[in-house]
């Protein structure tokens, strides 16, 4: 199956909160190896001026991926997760994730540029509160192989 074209300029609405947990931000932090107290003591956080733990820079991926699933798991996109490769991926923060929030991402589909068989997409996810405080704005780019590559 190949790329449909008619993604570029899709949008996906935002799915299910993420419920942001201190031991989800201790793990991660653990897991990328960030060691600011303030990703794991509540006093460390607050003596920076934030009601709770502060999430590392990344931890954004986790919602973005949700989002990200939407378009994976779209029938009509002719994505085939098994051949793809992630190119690229940036972070915009408009300001750090915090233990308690509550966060949904809208996907747009920025581009689909036909490589050979495959393509390269580039989509956008919009990352917010549940009340509609902007949070973060991560751009990812997938590299989705053709059959013969």
């Amino acid at each position: 199956m190949s790329i449909n074209p008619d993604l570029q300029g899709r949008s996906y609405p935002a799915g299910e909160p993420y419920q942001v947990g201190r031991e989800k931000i201790r793990e991660f932090a653990r897991a990328v190896k960030a060691v600011h107290p303030a990703h794991f003591e509540t006093d460390a956080a607050q003596k920076l001026g934030y009601a709770d733990l502060i999430a590392p820079p990344t931890f954004a991926i986790i919602v973005a991926q949700q989002a990200d699933a939407q378009l994976i798991n779209d029938p009509g996109a002719g994505i085939d997760f098994s051949r793809v490769v992630h190119a690229d991926q940036r972070f915009t923060h408009l300001r750090p994730i915090v233990a308690g929030d509550e966060l949904v991402a809208e996907l747009h589909v920025d581009s689909v540029r036909a490589m050979g068989d495959g393509a390269l997409i580039s989509t956008r996810a919009e990352i917010s509160t549940v009340e509609g405080e902007k949070v973060a704005t991560t751009v990812s780019s997938i590299l989705v192989r053709g059959e013969g590559q």
